[in-house]
C-alpha cells in the first residue's frame, strides 16, 4: 500500500491555499491529482530540457503555488507555512525538480522587504508572481543617484526560465548588508550551464547582468524587515527558505520507499532468491527507513506549527524556536536522503538502470543535501543555540 505524504489531509490537500476562480468548478483534489499525473508523465522531459517549462509553471500558478506567500492585502493567500510545505512535499513526491521549482512560491516572504509602493506595483496585475534568484556570489554594485548600476554573474538561479522577475545579490546597502536587486527577465542573460546529475529539471542556470540600472525601490535586504503587517511576514524568512527546500527530500524519500514497497511483492530475482518481501533483512531495513523518515517529518512539522502558533498569538519567536526550524530542516534533508539511499540499496540490480525511478530519486535526494542552507555545519549552529553560545552569523 502506498503512503501519501498528504494522507492526513486528503480531502483538503492544501487548506490554507485558496484556489483561483478558474478552478471553482472542480474539486481541489481532482485538480491536484491531474497535475501530479502530468508531472510524473513529463519528468523525463524536464530532465532533457533541464528546466520545468513555462506551461507547467502556468499550471502551478493555477494551483495557487505562486500566490501562497503573496500578501492578502495584494490578493494573495499568505497561507500558513505548514500548508504550503505539505503541498511542496506532495509535488516533490511526483518529481523532485518540479517540487524544487514550486518551492519558490515562498519567495514573496522575503520580497515583502520591498517598499510597500513597490509591492503594489509588483502585484498590480495579480498575485501570481514567479520569482527566481541567482543571489550568490554577492557582486559589488556601483551606487549612483537613485539606485545601483549592476554588473556580474550569479549562480544557481533555480526556475529562472519560468520566472516573471529575477533577483541578483549585490554588495551594497545600509550597514554593508547585501541586497537583492529585482530585475525584469529582459534585462538578464540566462547562461544555460546547468549540467548536473540530480535535480536536472530545476534549470538552476547562471544569470549575467551587464550595466543595468536598478532603482533603490527595487532592491531589498534578504531577510530584512517586511513592510507588510500580516502574520506570515513575521515568520523567519531565511528559516522558511531552508524549509521549502528540505521538504523536497521528504517527498522524494516517500516516493522511493513506495517504489520499494511496489517492487517487494514482485517476481523472484534472477538468482532465484526469495521475493523481496520474504527477506527478513529487507523488511527490517524498510521498517527502519520508515521510522527515521516519519520521525524527521514529525519533528519538521511540529517545529513549523509551534512557531506559527506563537506568531498567531502575537508573540515573537525565540531564538530556540527559530533554531528548531533550521535544525528540523537539516534533519528532514538528511533523513530523506538516508531513506532514499536505503531504498536504492534494497532494490538490487534493478535500480542500476537509467530508466529506473530509484536512480532519479537517489540523484535528486543527494543534491538537496548539498544546498548551503542544509549543510552539515547547521548542526553546529543549532547546538550552539541549545548550549547558549553564539551561533554562526545569519543563522537566527
Amino acid at each position: 500500500m502506498l503512503h501519501s505524504a498528504v494522507s492526513e489531509s486528503l480531502l483538503n490537500p492544501f487548506p490554507g491555499i485558496a484556489m483561483p476562480q478558474a478552478a471553482d468548478t472542480e474539486s481541489r483534489q481532482a485538480q491536484l491529482d491531474r497535475l501530479l499525473a502530468e508531472i510524473r508523465a513529463r519528468r523525463e522531459e524536464f530532465d532533457v530540457k533541464r528546466h520545468v517549462p513555462r506551461d507547467m509553471v502556468a499550471q502551478l500558478k493555477q494551483l495557487g503555488v505562486y500566490r501562497a506567500a503573496t500578501p492578502r492585502c495584494f490578493g494573495g493567500d499568505a497561507c500558513a507555512p505548514a500548508d504550503f510545505l505539505r503541498l511542496i512535499e506532495t509535488i516533490s513526491e511526483a518529481d523532485g525538480s518540479a517540487g524544487w521549482v514550486a518551492s519558490f512560491g515562498s519567495a514573496a516572504l522575503y520580497l515583502a522587504a520591498l517598499p510597500r509602493d513597490t509591492l503594489a506595483r509588483l502585484y498590480a496585475n495579480g498575485p501570481d508572481i514567479v520569482f527566481a534568484g541567482g543571489l550568490f556570489p554577492i557582486q559589488p554594485a556601483e551606487k549612483i543617484d537613485g539606485g545601483y548600476r549592476v554588473n556580474g554573474l550569479w549562480k544557481f538561479a533555480s526556475g529562472c526560465k519560468g520566472a516573471d522577475i529575477l533577483g541578483v545579490g549585490i554588495g551594497a546597502g545600509d550597514g554593508g548588508k547585501p541586497r537583492t536587486a529585482v530585475l525584469r527577465p529582459e534585462d538578464v542573460e540566462i547562461v544555460e550551464n546547468w549540467e548536473v546529475i540530480g535535480l536536472r529539471g530545476t534549470g538552476s542556470h547562471d544569470l549575467r547582468v551587464s550595466d543595468v540600472f536598478v532603482a533603490d525601490e527595487w532592491t531589498f535586504v534578504r531577510g530584512g524587515a517586511p513592510t507588510i503587517d500580516e502574520p506570515l511576514y513575521r515568520y523567519p524568512s531565511i528559516a522558511y527558505a531552508a524549509q521549502v527546500l528540505a521538504v523536497v527530500n521528504l517527498g522524494v524519500a516517500r516516493a522511493a520507499l513506495d517504489e520499494v514497497s511496489h517492487m517487494a511483492g514482485g517476481r523472484t530475482g534472477i538468482t532465484g532468491a526469495p521475493k523481496m518481501a520474504d527477506r527478513a533483512y529487507l523488511r527490517i531495513a524498510v521498517a527502519k527507513a520508515e521510522a527515521e523518515l516519519r520521525s524527521a517529518r514529525a519533528f519538521f512539522y511540529e517545529a513549523t506549527e509551534s512557531a506559527w502558533d506563537t506568531i498567531l498569538k502575537g508573540d515573537r519567536l525565540t531564538a530556540e524556536q527559530t533554531s528548531l526550524l533550521r535544525l528540523s530542516a537539516v534533519q528532514a534533508t538528511r533523513a530523506g536522503a538516508n531513506a532514499t539511499q536505503s531504498a536504492y540499496l534494497l532494490a538490487g540490480t534493478a535500480a542500476i538502470y537509467d530508466g529506473h525511478p530509484l536512480q532519479r530519486y537517489l540523484r535528486d535526494a543527494m543534491v538537496v543535501t548539498q544546498h548551503a542552507f542544509l549543510g552539515e555545519g547547521l548542526y553546529d549552529a543549532a547546538g550552539a543555540v541549545s548550549l547558549g553560545v553564539p551561533p554562526m552569523p545569519g543563522y537566527i
